[in-house]
């Protein structure tokens, strides 16, 4: 008997949409430290939270990586944070900057990491919030790695026991760090840029223009943290921040002063590479045109010269042609001087065109 059932529940089962995969939980890592000691690791926010009115006295350390919306605005509901940071943290591409919201401070930071393989500067953006007993940062992109920076704190029980503004230091201090491999590796860069343009390499202004819009990136980076640090350390002075901070963070500062330093001089320099590189290609072109120019005018020699030869075995043939047509009556053909007389011209007229060409420099 065939098979009556209806077909229709199988084929809604084979249409059925696939289950959407799972949110992947944007909390790097949730922390309660007290005294300088990790007290617990909570996995959820709510978790942290609930840890954190368990010890008043303790600081909640959280890393998210690309939260979303209703991430942040939990946290802005539990920290008081105020909404123009927490839009501002929900999207990337914000310039550094150093803001503050009542007892809490907005600071963002723009990391960099350089690449070997491709050799170009990757850079990453970092929010971070501090209060009075937390700190908050959020990440957008690869850089910074603060997996390095909560070790080294916690390896470090007296630094970390100085509250948040010890750990938004040591993560000024990592970022800045960081700039130190960038630096050498554009200084790699540039000293290879400088031997292809003087080797002649065609495809170096390509590399020229694509290293200068990362110093662009890389100014914009580091030049905003110089003016930061100062009104961080002035912040500090005020609040009456440890004086052992206060030391770390001018010695931050010095850093990124030489940094940007560094920076503004490859901006420079690369500049001065182009035009050095413009320089080279337009003399090279110039040598081009002119060795097509001399190519031109010995091509036209000798032109000159086949013309004037041509011209000058023409007028024989010329003059033999029109002997050579039979006709009965035609003037001189009975003339007893009529053959020398055809010979002579066609040499009076050769040596003419001769003496011709040879005046005009043509032969």
């Amino acid at each position: 008997m065939p098979d009556r059932s209806d077909p229709r529940p199988r084929a809604a089962a084979r249409r059925r949409p696939p289950e959407p995969p799972p949110h992947r939980p944007s909390v790097v890592q949730a922390t309660v430290y007290r005294d300088g000691r990790r007290v617990s690791s909570p996995d959820t926010l709510a978790e942290t939270f609930r840890r954190l009115r368990e010890h008043p006295d303790g600081m909640a350390w959280i890393g998210l990586h690309r939260p979303t919306e209703d991430e942040l605005h939990s946290l802005a509901a539990e920290f008081d944070l105020h909404e123009l940071a927490v839009e501002d943290a929900m999207e990337a591409h914000q310039r550094p900057k150093l803001e503050r919201y009542g007892d809490t401070l907005f600071v963002v930071l723009r990391a960099a990491r350089y690449l070997d393989a491709p050799e170009e500067v990757d850079f990453g953006e970092l929010h971070v919030f501090v209060g009075p007993d937390f700190l908050i940062t959020v990440r957008h992109g690869a850089a910074p790695d603060l997996s390095a920076v909560r070790h080294r704190m916690e390896e470090n029980p007296d630094l970390l026991r100085l509250g948040p503004e010890a750990v938004l230091y040591a993560i000024l201090d990592a970022v800045v760090d960081g700039y130190a491999p960038v630096v050498a590796g554009v200084q790699n860069d540039i000293d290879e840029i400088e031997t292809e343009v003087f080797g002649g390499d065609p495809a170096v202004s390509r590399r020229i223009y694509e290293l200068s819009r990362e110093m662009v990136e890389f100014q914009r980076a580091t030049r905003p943290l110089v003016g930061m640090l100062h009104g961080l350390m002035a912040g500090f002075a005020k609040y009456g921040t440890h004086e052992e901070l206060q030391r770390y963070l001018r010695d931050v500062a010095d850093h990124v002063t030489h940094t940007s330093e560094r920076v503004d001089g490859f901006r420079q320099a690369l500049t001065e590479i182009l035009t050095v590189n413009a320089t080279l290609v337009t003399q090279q072109q110039n040598a081009e045109m002119r060795a097509l120019a001399e190519a031109g005018f010995e091509q036209n020699e000798e032109i000159k010269k086949i013309s004037s030869w041509a011209a000058i075995l023409f007028a024989p043939t010329l003059v033999g042609t029109i002997y050579g047509m039979n006709f009965d009556a035609m003037p001189e053909l009975s003339w007893t001087f009529g053959y020398p007389f055809a010979v002579g011209l066609m040499g009076v007229v050769c040596v003419s065109l001769y003496v011709i060409f040879k005046r005009k420099d043509w032969l």
